[in-house]
């Protein structure tokens, strides 16, 4: 038969006829399936029989039909008759005879969508020889079915009944670590390299202990008479499949990002990233040109952050990471000066979204606020080591600013002050100015609120030197006003002399005054000095 046949006839009476002939619920003939598998059985069986190892032609007809099966194994009622009926060991065999890459393929691609089903997937998942078959199905040179071959096993992985089953078989067949990164390091097919990368970035997601023995694998002797290629590590598989699609495929980018950020989780990874001739340059310069030449730009509005976030943090993470561990191939000061600007970009842009308040969610938003946490800690990583010469350049090519400076004190002073008053030494040294708008804009309007400003902190010590003054008359009274003091202290940020003295003028009378004020002479005076 060359098409699925019409629906059954209605009998006089109004009842179908056939009605046992339809799959479950659906319109689908089980007389039509059974028939088309048994003459894809006899057309494989046959050619086998006449030229075995011979190149197969699959018709126009059987083609069409088989495509129809692979559709209709889409639905679950179909995908649950197909297993009953043997389907898998059936394609199974016809796998294992093919000598047509569309062939393979197809059933492939039916028995993939058969695994989409839990019941389905548990059932095909069982067959240790299918197992065996996938697996070494990864060896294979035709990219259609290299990528009906790696969705099948990404959906096996995903499901949570049978991923340990295959994990273990992965383990144990080291061919599949080695196929993999051939793909990875030298395939052009986008679709092929998006597939290999989600089911690599799922497995390292899944078992740490499998990325950890991927990374410190040695070539095998096969291996090291090929051409080369399949020597190298998995970072540099990862990086050279995501330098093919940084301008193609997005989406697949992002996942290869996410399975290099995995590498740095683990002591192994950051060793292969740290070593002298490893991959930690090569990457650390991809994601640069990632961060700085395809994501931020210098006019991107802050609502821009919200698509880019996913993509941000891992960047970030993977960037930060490298940076703690490259003094083998280059120096902590040698940051480049357009990733710094990108950072201080992002800090920016999340502070201006935050103030703004163009959404109320953004404010609740966890993966804006880990980018913001990612992006503080990188910078004052940075700015720990960050040489005189660097803030001078950042200053004259416009990365630091007004805005962006008193937006990186606010990012570093709470978390990181050593960073920060490293940053804003250099940036006195550099452009005393700036480093003067910093410290007044900044500290004395305790624009972060954690930090006490300088006038706070002088009245603070006025009224505590003035209670320890218990030798004076009436000074016994301010052990209640500083208690006052204290609350207020917190809850009003004085910023001004006029707050100082309003406050002088509520609380202490006119001997207590004349008092306080010949103490806060001395120790102002102390504290200039």
């Amino acid at each position: 038969m060359d098409r699925n046949p019409s629906p059954p006839p209605v009998t006089a009476d109004g009842q179908e006829c056939e009605d046992l002939d339809a799959i479950g619920d659906t319109i689908y003939s089980k007389h039509w399936l059974f028939s088309t598998l048994t003459h894809l059985i006899h057309m494989v069986t046959e050619h086998s029989e006449v030229d075995s190892e011979g190149q197969m032609q699959l018709s126009d007809d059987d083609e069409e039909d088989l495509c129809r099966v692979w559709d209709m194994a889409m639905d679950k009622d179909v995908a649950g008759f197909l297993q009953e009926f043997k389907a898998t060991d059936i394609l199974l065999g016809v796998i294992a005879k093919s000598r047509c890459p569309r062939l393979t393929e197809i059933c492939v691609g039916i028995l993939g969508n058969i695994a989409c089903f839990p019941d389905t997937c548990l059932t095909l998942s069982q067959n240790e020889d299918l197992g065996t078959v996938l697996l070494l199905l990864l060896g294979d040179t035709d990219p259609p079915t290299l990528l009906e071959t790696c969705r099948l096993l990404l959906t096996c992985v995903s499901q949570k009944d049978v991923f340990s089953l295959w994990l273990l078989r992965i383990q144990q067949q080291t061919s599949v670590r080695t196929n993999l990164c051939f793909i990875m390091c030298s395939s052009t097919n986008t679709d092929l390299l998006e597939k290999v990368g989600e089911l690599v970035d799922k497995l390292f997601d899944l078992d740490e202990e499998l990325m950890k023995s991927w990374i410190t694998a040695q070539p095998s002797e096969e291996e090291d008479d090929d051409d080369g290629q399949s020597r190298l590590d998995v970072a540099s598989c990862l990086l050279e499949a995501a330098k093919q699609l940084r301008s193609e495929c997005p989406n697949g980018l992002e996942v290869y990002l996410h399975a290099l950020q995995l590498l740095t989780t683990v002591d192994e990874g950051i060793q292969a990233f740290a070593a002298p001739d490893g991959p930690g340059k090569a990457v650390w310069d991809f994601f640069c040109d990632v961060v700085c030449e395809d994501l931020c730009q210098p006019n991107d509005l802050p609502v821009v952050l919200q698509e880019q976030k996913s993509i941000l943090v891992q960047a970030f993470s993977v960037l930060l990471a490298l940076h703690r561990c490259q003094d083998q191939w280059r120096s902590r000061s040698d940051t480049s000066l357009p990733l710094i600007g990108t950072i201080l970009q992002v800090l920016q842009n999340l502070s201006q979204g935050k103030d703004d308040g163009t959404s109320k969610e953004e404010t609740k938003d966890e993966q804006l606020q880990t980018l913001a946490e990612i992006t503080a800690e990188f910078l004052a990583d940075i700015c720990i080591h960050i040489p005189k010469g660097t803030v001078a350049e950042l200053v004259k090519k416009g990365y630091l600013t007004e805005k962006t400076s008193l937006t990186a004190a606010g990012s570093l002073v709470t978390n990181f002050k050593t960073s920060f008053q490293h940053l804003h030494s250099m940036l006195s040294e550099t452009d005393p100015q700036l480093a003067d708008m910093v410290r007044n804009s900044f500290l004395s309007e305790s624009s972060s609120g954690s930090v006490p400003s300088p006038r706070l902190s002088s009245l603070l010590f006025i009224v505590a030197l003035v209670s320890l003054q218990s030798s004076c008359f009436k000074s016994c009274y301010l052990d209640f006003h500083w208690r006052d003091l204290m609350r207020m202290s917190h809850h009003h940020k004085w910023q001004t002399k006029e707050w100082t003295v309003f406050f002088l003028f509520q609380y202490f009378d006119e001997i207590q005054l004349f008092y306080v004020c010949y103490c806060s002479m001395n120790a102002i005076f102390v504290l200039n000095n």
